[in-house]
């Protein structure tokens, strides 16, 4: 596995199933990850906010450690000492402590957050949310950094998990998530989405977790990744970026605006389309997104006729570019203006090699890329 990458779990609650992106920050083990997993919706957001975070054992249940910026530690904790009911069950806690702890001169103890039967935040019970907020709130007091934005791998897999039939989602405590469509509750389909999704993210290197149940290993290995309509497309800001001159712009803007097999005007095209075939299950409702759709083409529509005398008057200016003309110390000449499209395909993709495997094309050897020999029937990927 590959420690910094994301931790992709799959889980199923009744007949749903979700998948979470959380950061895996620690070496992994099985035992340590289901704890993890059990807690992650305390244990991310103190991630997101730089801290590194540990599930441990305590008196009588898990308690969740972060180490603070200044030398001291905040402890998050259901009731301890105390009856295992909801541990054994399953269930969550019914309260929770949190409390900050630094033994080394000076020294720190305060209660954070109280929600015990008789303590200040009693009313609250096992809301994790309110939790949350007060330890935000106290976060913020002592300087500690704002929640970070989602990494670069964290973004690659939610589009793997998008492409893979997943929708992206938010929990109520504002936490990203992804699940299955709502009507898709037929357990083998499920399985065919949830294995497709498995192997390419195991395909492009993360660390994944997930039941067997929710796996269907009678299906072959998808182990290609055709490169994304968005990733060929990748290459025109590429072109633009090392462009000097406004002869080489016009070409990629020109795939765009093209007027009839343009990209814009085919997006036209497909929201149309759209449109008229969402129209056709005949609610009420339907008809609404029938004609928002419409309304959205229509619109876009216009930004691309704007766009196609944007790229007009670039073109008649002709000129190379003031700040990346290169001279003649370079000993390069400026290239000739290319308006190919053969040459505008061929060209490579930004994020080609980086996370993507090309159908039909061996990618370069790499631990990164490597395959797994067999799904593993509940452990992480790689």
């Amino acid at each position: 596995m590959f420690p910094d990458s994301p931790l992709i779990t799959f889980e199923k609650e009744g007949s749903h199933v979700r998948a979470w992106i959380n950061p895996s920050t620690s070496p992994f083990t099985a035992d340590a990850s289901e704890q993890d997993h059990k807690y992650g919706d305390l244990t991310t957001p103190l991630r997101q906010r730089g801290l590194e975070c540990t599930v441990e054992f305590g008196l009588s249940d898990y308690i969740v450690h972060a180490e603070l910026p200044d030398g001291s530690s905040l402890i998050i904790s259901p009731p301890q000492e105390t009856s295992f009911e909801h541990s054994e069950l399953g269930e969550p806690p019914a309260s929770w402590t949190v409390t900050r702890h630094r033994s080394v001169e000076p020294a720190v103890y305060e209660v954070v957050y109280d929600s015990e039967p008789g303590g200040p935040d009693a009313r609250h019970g096992g809301n994790v949310q309110t939790l949350l907020a007060a330890v935000d709130e106290r976060l913020d007091r002592l300087d500690v950094r704002q929640r970070q934005e989602r990494s670069a791998d964290e973004l690659a897999a939610g589009t793997v998990l998008y492409r893979a039939g997943f929708v992206p989602a938010v929990a109520f405590g504002g936490e990203q998530y992804y699940r299955l469509p709502s009507a898709m509750t037929d357990p083998a389909e499920q399985r065919v989405v949830v294995t497709r999704a498995f192997d390419l993210l195991q395909a492009e290197g993360f660390n994944v977790i997930c039941e067997p149940a929710l796996l269907d290993p009678s299906l072959p290995p998808f182990r290609t990744y055709e490169m994304s309509l968005g990733d060929r497309l990748g290459h025109l800001a590429q072109a633009i970026e090392s462009a000097t001159h406004t002869g080489e712009v016009v070409p990629s803007l020109s795939e765009l605006t093209a007027p009839g097999d343009g990209v814009l005007p085919r997006v036209v095209e497909i929201l149309d389309t759209t449109a008229e075939w969402w129209e056709g299950f005949g609610d009420e409702a339907d008809y609404r997104y029938a004609n928002r759709l419409r309304l959205v083409a229509e619109e876009l529509n216009s930004y691309a006729v704007e766009l196609q005398a944007m790229r007009g008057d670039l073109a008649d200016r002709h000129a190379v570019h003031p700040r990346k003309a290169r001279t003649p110390a370079d000993g390069v000449s400026p290239p000739a203006p290319s308006s190919s499209r053969v040459s505008a395909a061929l060209a490579s993709s930004p994020s080609a090699g980086q996370r993507t495997v090309l159908a039909g094309a061996p990618a370069e050897p790499s631990a990164r890329t490597a395959l797994p020999p067999a799904r593993p029937s509940f452990s992480p990927g790689r």
